[in-house]
């Protein structure tokens, strides 16, 4: 890297000092966090010592050639910064882009309009306004593949440049889906458990209230009292704990998981669990992998709670004596994608369910039979759980079903690839024991 002398120090300072002091009025003003706000300036400050230290041009080198070989562009320091960093010259082309751009954004390729890479309205909108001399945008805009994330997007301009070859501009895009998932997340508990739990406690109260009213000395009501209580707030304590992991689910379903995951001993885990409460309905539950089945890209806990969900189901819902099959195949493209996975299902031989439930099924408290589903202990959020959870894997679920013959669900999973692009497989390896203990390889 060229040596940055005093007078280019001087200019570098002077140069950067109006865009720092917009971030810095930003910041304190509470428009944008602190952690944003140093994101921004390292980006700003990066793109400013890369036009201060790089070398003059050659005359007459083709300008295709000098932007393949320009020097000390800091890609190292772009590459440590925690958010997607993005360089545009003044043509609106792409520069430089850091790590989390590649990874976070999918942008791979330098040299080339930033709407090819990034097409949002909001994005090239805010590029524009800054190329039309304002010195910086901040604004919040929502990515909506592969899952929505909301991102604070800064757009700042670094003065004193010019040419294809040196950057211009400056993108930060600050992920704020953490943020707004748990925000969200609060405002639907809240509103679910006052929706859901107002009738069993007034359940419990009114009993309560009895007990201590006139039957306060009848010993047989006393006891069928109590008996429904119990039940009720059993019921209330399935109904939390649903939904704290559906909160849980939903906060981090834009994180995709990045470890390996063997279904067969997942499935094999499942079955031992649940194998004592389908044993009381004459119940057995059969598992069947194909010989060479993948592993697939997913978080271990998460992918056993999927199956224990739709196992689960199936020991309510199947008719007694009967048998339920887990079954796994590999497939050559998933759904919706040019991706290998693995085609995952469950199926029971219960009654069925009607062709115009099925699109609402994996809706929240959505129940076809909800006095049915309540006697046998659901809560209507099993569906929702396994939802989200396979969106996360960026996975698909399927639900086939026929009245009278039974039901078919089939979750559809991404494989694990075989190798990275540097020859070697960078994924944690999760392997599940028969009895349903965690090991790691």
């Amino acid at each position: 890297m060229a040596e940055l002398r005093v007078p280019q120090l001087r200019v570098l300072i002077l140069g950067l000092a109006p865009a720092v002091a917009v971030v810095a009025l930003l910041a304190a003003g509470g428009l944008i966090g602190i952690g944003p706000a140093l994101t921004i300036v390292a980006a700003i400050v990066a793109g400013g010592w890369w036009i201060a230290t790089r070398p003059p041009a050659a005359q007459g080198t083709d300008e295709t050639e000098h932007i393949a070989a320009a020097p000390g562009l800091p890609e190292h320091l772009l590459d440590q910064l925690p958010d997607p960093v993005i360089l545009l010259n003044d043509a609106r082309e792409i520069v430089a882009i850091n790590r989390q751009a590649r990874d976070v954004l999918g942008i791979g390729a330098t040299g080339r309009d930033l709407a090819l890479s990034l097409r949002h309205p909001a994005v090239l909108a805010a590029v524009e306004t800054v190329s039309s001399g304002v010195p910086s945008i901040t604004e919040e805009i929502t990515l909506p593949v592969p899952v929505p994330r909301s991102f604070t997007l800064h757009v700042g301009g670094l003065p004193g440049t010019a040419g294809t070859d040196a950057p211009g501009m400056v993108l930060v895009l600050h992920d704020e889906t953490r943020a707004k998932r748990a925000e969200q997340s609060r405002a639907d508990f809240v509103a679910n458990v006052s929706h859901k739990l107002r009738s069993p406690l007034s359940a419990v109260i009114g009993f309560i209230e009895t007990l201590l009213g006139h039957a306060r000395d009848d010993a047989e009501a006393r006891e069928r009292f109590l008996g429904v209580m119990h039940s009720e707030a059993q019921r209330m304590s399935r109904l939390v704990n649903d939904l704290l992991s559906l909160a849980r689910v939903e906060t981090n379903e834009h994180v995709p998981p990045r470890g390996i995951v063997y279904l067969e001993d997942v499935f094999n885990g499942v079955a031992d669990s649940l194998q004592v409460r389908a044993a009381e309905k004459d119940i057995s539950i059969v598992v069947s992998c194909d010989p060479d089945l993948p592993p697939v890209i997913g978080e271990a806990d998460q992918i056993v709670q999927v199956f224990q969900n739709l196992v689960d189901n199936a020991i309510k819902y199947g008719r007694a004596d009967t048998e339920i099959r887990i079954e796994a195949n590999a497939v050559g493209r998933m759904p919706g994608s040019d991706a290998a996975g693995v085609a995952a299902s469950v199926t029971d031989q219960g009654e069925g369910i009607a062709a115009e439930h099925l699109p609402r099924l994996t809706e929240r408290f959505y129940r076809v039979d909800e006095g049915r589903s309540r006697r046998l202990g659901g809560t209507g959020l099993g569906l929702a759980i396994v939802k989200h959870i396979v969106n996360r894997h960026r996975g698909q679920i399927r639900v086939d079903s026929e009245e009278g013959v039974g039901t078919t669900v089939t979750v559809f999973l991404p494989a694990r690839p075989e190798t990275d692009e540097n020859g070697e497989d960078e994924s944690e390896i999760t392997r599940f024991s028969t009895g349903g203990d965690v090991t790691k390889a």
